[in-house]
């Protein structure tokens, strides 16, 4: 059976096989779906897959001598939304914290944890119904997952491109907090001077406060680097419009 891959599924192959086309022994039960995940790529990443030019599913099961072309998936990817969600939310593993960070900033629905195990974060991602992102190919081929997707990138700057280039969600930026992901509610310097230091009293007049863990946020020392992943974000999306 020959398998032919797309060029954006190459980097799951091993080095060894990153031909156009791979030759695959199939045993005669062993679904489509099975095989192409022999060869290193994760569902999940798969688009349409077609057997001598015909439409199949995952589920198919192939014949000896098939010609089978796997694509990826198609940008931007439509997440599913529950009724209660007018945009995607997100859920990334223990080595996305940077990335995690400046979704949030961008006001994306991001949560985090960095102590969180593969079994844990599948059952968060399919309770809450959040996009499991992660570079992580095994945490892709558990079955259970609902939804998942590879963050291409070794830099923060490439993950959040490729997060958003995948799924152009809407941005809000400087509407969540970085720390927790809760949401951003402005509040009044008076209500909150007694916990500010002299130079931030004197430095600045708008604030706003994190309605689960408090924090106080203001556009302070670090505003320049942030206001370019914001500005640098809303090109990226305005780039694509």
């Amino acid at each position: 059976m020959a398998i032919r891959v797309a060029d954006e599924l190459m980097m799951f192959l091993p080095a060894s096989r990153r031909e156009p086309v791979s030759s695959v022994p199939w045993d005669g039960t062993s679904t489509l779906g099975h095989l192409v995940e022999s060869l290193g790529v994760p569902l999940p990443e798969v688009g349409a897959m077609t057997v001598h030019g015909t439409p199949v599913g995952p589920s198919t099961r192939p014949d000896a001598g098939d010609e089978v072309d796997v694509s990826a998936v198609l940008r931007p990817q439509r997440v599913p939304l529950e009724p209660d969600q007018v945009a995607p939310r997100f859920l990334l593993d223990v080595h996305l914290g940077t990335l995690a960070r400046r979704m949030r900033l961008l006001g994306l629905d991001t949560a985090y944890h960095n102590d969180m195990d593969d079994p844990e974060l599948v059952v968060q991602a399919n309770r809450e119904r959040r996009v499991l992102l992660t570079q992580d190919r095994g945490l892709l081929r558990r079955r259970a997952l609902w939804f998942g997707a590879y963050v291409r990138g070794s830099r923060p700057d490439d993950q959040l491109r490729d997060v958003l280039d995948r799924f152009a969600p809407a941005l809000s930026p400087w509407t969540r907090c970085t720390a927790c992901n809760g949401e951003l509610a402005p509040v009044d310097k008076e209500d909150i001077e007694r916990d500010l230091e002299a130079g931030t009293r004197r430095s600045y007049d708008v604030y706003g406060r994190c309605a689960d863990c408090g924090r106080i946020y203001w556009r302070g020392a670090h505003s320049d680097h942030l206001e370019r992943i914001v500005q640098e974000a809303r090109a990226h999306g305005n780039a694509r419009s």
